[in-house]
């Protein structure tokens, strides 16, 4: 039996299961001697006299067993614990084990979240809700053809594993020199310009046959909290629509179009939505979109026809993360109310229940950098719209991102106030109607 092998020599076990025994046998004779009148009827040898205590009161001598049982044996539990709990412990030393199970019983308690998105604003947002809930699912874009990840697209015939790989990174557990490996990028031949981390979602679909049973062996390997889903398995090409007419292919070439851009647009135009992603959307108690790229990171994902269906449908609360600076080349001058109407013109439906944007403007942005902060305009949003709710989400290290922290926990204040309301009159609806 496994159980055992906790006897074998060097495991620091069996003392301390010894002490247990001999803790719980004086905490059992003092209780006797409260207790139970054992020992009226009972003449004792000398020697179990006086390690019984049979000189002093029987009271005493029960007071005194029974305060000695507990502390032998809330010793010796204390220490087999630690034995056995000891593999287990944080390796940084940083974090108290306790601690650390305690807030792993939070997340594992917290609301199912959806994220949907992709790029570097998909990341940021996932890396920090992972500290307030451990069922965070991310759909990510499969649009992406540029880099690295356009590459091994061409070349392999796989899905762009990038966007897939920094959401693993932003989700794990694991030690951070396994983090940066996934992230290092090779500088010099035949592998220049590629990240090992693509390079190994890319060879777990070669051994697992699938891209989605490797994403499934890879958040297995960094101990991701959550799991990671594509919007759809199909080799789908993003396109736009500038205001001149002219129409661009690849998600790579829209950023660079200096006209504005009047809609995107999906080649095969109706793509199967990815049958787990949809289901996660509708079991969620609230989803995510954003922050990123409008047009080349969150609609992606939902011109996917199956998304964009389940997230008017789902019952849970639905908040668009709008970004705190404009992006060069998609939304030059934009406001919050521009980022809304531009979503609200390519999902049909009410689709948004909150927009969370930034109220500080403060940051130090330079002229050089050709963008601006987007400007919360309260008077600007559709009147039959989503609610608008400012938050400081701004990176003080960074005015052009949002910082995790904040972001994270102006999100979970959002549903604080608004989630479970919105859950309830969903379902008080679905039950007047049926």
């Amino acid at each position: 039996m496994r159980v055992l092998k906790l006897l074998l020599p060097g495991l620091h076990i069996k003392r301390w299961l010894g002490l247990t025994l001999v803790g719980l046998v004086v905490l059992a004779l003092g209780l006797a001697y409260l207790f139970v009148d054992l020992y009226r009827t009972l003449t004792l040898p000398f020697e179990a006299s006086y390690l019984t205590l049979q000189f002093v009161p029987r009271w005493l001598r029960g007071v005194l067993f029974l305060l000695a049982g507990l502390a032998v044996t809330s010793y010796a539990v204390w220490r087999l614990n630690r034995g056995l709990l000891a593999p287990l412990a944080p390796r940084d030393g940083g974090v108290n084990l306790v601690d650390a199970l305690v807030a792993f019983r939070q997340r594992e308690r917290g609301p199912k979240i959806v994220v949907i998105g992709g790029g570097t604003g998909l990341s940021t947002m996932l890396r920090g809700l992972k500290h307030h809930s451990a069922n965070i699912t991310a759909i990510v874009t499969v649009a992406d053809d540029g880099g690295s990840s356009g590459r091994l697209r061409r070349e392999m015939g796989v899905l762009p594993p990038g966007d897939f790989r920094n959401c693993l990174v932003a989700l794990a557990d694991a030690e951070p020199l396994m983090s940066k490996l996934f992230q290092y990028r090779f500088s010099q031949g035949g592998l220049e310009g590629h990240s090992f981390g693509n390079l190994f979602i890319v060879a777990m679909s070669g051994i697992t046959g699938n891209f989605e049973e490797a994403i499934r062996e890879a958040s297995r390997v960094l101990a991701v909290r959550g799991q990671i889903l594509p919007s759809t398995l199909a080799n789908v090409t993003l396109c736009a629509e500038l205001s001149d007419d002219e129409h661009v292919r690849g998600e790579s070439k829209i950023s660079e179009a200096t006209r504005p851009i009047r809609r995107v647009y999906l080649l095969p135009e109706r793509p199967a939505a990815f049958p787990e992603a949809v289901r996660a959307i509708l079991d969620a108690n609230m989803v995510v979109l954003g922050p990123g790229s409008l047009y080349t990171s969150i609609l992606p994902n939902l011109l996917v026809s199956g998304i964009a269906k389940a997230l008017t449908s789902t019952e849970a609360l639905r908040v668009y993360v709008c970004n705190v600076a404009t992006q060069p080349g998609e939304t030059d001058e934009f406001r919050v109310s521009d980022h809304v109407r531009a979503l609200m013109s390519h999902v049909p439906g009410d689709a948004i229940d909150v927009v969370l944007a930034n109220d500080n403007v403060e940051g130090a942005i330079k002229p050089e950098w050709g963008v601006k902060h987007v400007v919360a305009d309260r008077a600007g949003m559709p009147a039959d719209g989503p609610e608008l709710a400012l938050y400081d989400v701004v990176d003080p290290r960074n005015a052009l991102r949002h910082s995790p922290e904040k972001l994270a926990d102006a999100i979970m204040d959002v549903y604080g106030q608004r989630g479970e309301d919105t859950i309830a009159t969903a379902q008080a609806i679905t039950a007047t109607s049926a």
